[in-house]
């Protein structure tokens, strides 16, 4: 059985402690993961801060460089990287494939971005002054990212942190830790100084308190849970470390009366059990225009019932969901709403394929009442609530703290740009279920987080911005 260790200032560390990682689609054992604690923690960041004035003092080319190099080596190994987010995340191999290229992109788009960085000269008002901006990397970055993306969420992070000049710490999540571990062996090969990047592993209540409070920490970047986001935001506020955040979503997907329901069904299974619907973009509510109800559930189930389920290395559709604290989440809304009047269509209970995967579950007759309408789900469940009008619709599509993703199917092109304009969420997908890409400002309102990643504005999350008045007397 392989250890798995934390990367530090270019050396790999271990400890006396190990974590099992396991299997989620059998729930083996397929390694051991070192955890390096709160002083693990902090000779990273040391690391990080004594790499910083070299890699943030090199050119944008030469940091440009070093990532395109990363990334074609990321490329060169994407089967054998996708096998191991398989084999500790559950979802299908097609699905992490696709994941390998998505993360890749990150770092060849940020890359290029890097050369772009440029301030502003203003015409002063005083003919004996100069005035302009410039920016500057803001330091130390550490990286909180979560097991559902091991990649990709690593990825958007660290590359964008690192073509700014800042240089990181990561912490991945302990439940998929050797998808990071090889990307950090693979950016050691493509030249990237030691330091620059570090990878620590362990207990993320330690090692987190540790990357949020430092005071040579300056930058925090997190995805997860909104619970635990608020948890940093309030341990950062100490030193005043600049934050942001991608937190939780409660996504509604709607088809109205005049959509293409068929591709408003194929949308949906894209949107929804993309990972067994373990996303923080997946459609959590479905509103279906009441007119249209029965055709598209009659389309709906009969798509569900041809996809497969199980393990992700077997040509699946559905993997297993990431532990039983998941399959208990599901069972409670489920429970819940069928006490308060729901309609089980299909679905409901944990796959016979094993203890891990459940049925993609369809629900009717869901109100705002149940607990699948107010939480995120986080697995194959599908809430059907119907509407008539689409100012209810909109009312209840905003009932919610959350403002990550939104989803709606329709023809009529001045629905489309109201509808759009009055969802509070940050990304609306239109007659499409998927919205990811490396030119996407990736972000929510309200309670679903603080910022943008990816696009052009990548960047700035790691940059500080620097006024200049130079007077030439």
């Amino acid at each position: 059985m392989k250890d798995y260790h934390s990367l530090i200032a270019g050396n790999w560390v271990k400890s006396s402690k190990k974590l099992p990682i396991e299997n989620p689609a059998n729930q083996k054992i397929i390694g051991y993961l070192y955890d390096v604690g709160s002083q693990g923690a902090k000779k990273a960041i040391e690391a990080a801060h004594n790499a910083f004035p070299n890699w943030s003092g090199n050119t944008a080319k030469y940091r440009s460089d070093i990532l395109k190099k990363w990334y074609s080596l990321i490329k060169k190994n994407k089967k054998e990287i996708s096998k191991i987010i398989t084999l500790e995340s559950g979802k299908p191999l097609k699905e992490s494939e696709a994941e390998v290229e998505y993360g890749a992109s990150f770092i060849e788009w940020f890359a290029e971005q890097s050369l772009r960085v440029s301030g502003e000269i203003f015409n002063s008002p005083d003919i004996k002054k100069k005035m302009m901006t410039i920016k500057q990397p803001i330091g130390v970055v550490s990286a909180i990212t979560p097991w559902n993306f091991p990649l990709a969420m690593v990825t958007r992070k660290t590359s964008a942190a690192m073509a700014c000049g800042c240089t990181v710490v990561l912490k991945p999540s302990e439940l998929t830790p050797i998808t990071s571990i090889k990307l950090a062996e693979l950016a050691l090969k493509a030249g990237v100084p030691p330091g620059v990047l570090n990878v620590v592993n362990g207990n993320p209540k330690i090692i987190g308190k540790s990357l949020s409070t430092h005071p040579l920490v300056k930058k925090i970047t997190f995805t997860g849970s909104t619970l635990v986001g608020k948890l940093l935001m309030r341990n950062a506020s100490n030193t005043v470390k600049s934050v942001s955040l991608e937190l939780g979503g409660n996504a509604p997907f709607v088809v109205f009366d005049d959509s293409n329901l068929e591709n408003a069904v194929n949308g949906l299974i894209d949107s929804k059990f993309r990972n067994a619907g373990q996303t923080c973009i997946s459609a959590n509510r479905v509103f279906v225009q009441e007119s249209v109800e029965k055709k598209f559930l009659d389309l709906l189930v009969n798509k569900i019932e041809s996809l497969k389920i199980g393990d992700g290395m077997k040509n699946s559709d559905i993997g297993p969901l990431i532990n039983t604290k998941a399959i208990l989440k599901l069972k409670s809304h489920i429970k819940d709403a069928l006490k308060k009047g729901a309609n089980l269509l299909c679905g409901g209970s944990v796959s016979t394929v094993g203890e891990l995967f459940f049925q993609p579950t369809i629900l009717s007759n869901v109100t705002s009442k149940m607990m699948a309408f107010n939480n995120e789900n986080f697995g194959p469940l599908v809430p059907i609530i119907t509407f008539k009008k689409d100012e209810s619709l909109i009312k209840m599509c905003n009932d919610t703290s959350y403002g990550l993703a939104a989803y709606f199917y329709s023809q009529n092109s001045k629905r489309i740009w109201n509808i759009s304009e009055k969802l509070e969420f940050g990304m609306v997908g239109v007659n499409t279920g998927k919205i990811s890409t490396y030119l996407n400002p990736f972000g929510g309102f309200k309670e679903s987080g603080i910022g943008r990643e990816g696009s052009t504005d990548g960047l700035e999350a790691f940059l500080e911005k620097k006024y200049i008045s130079w007077d030439q007397n």
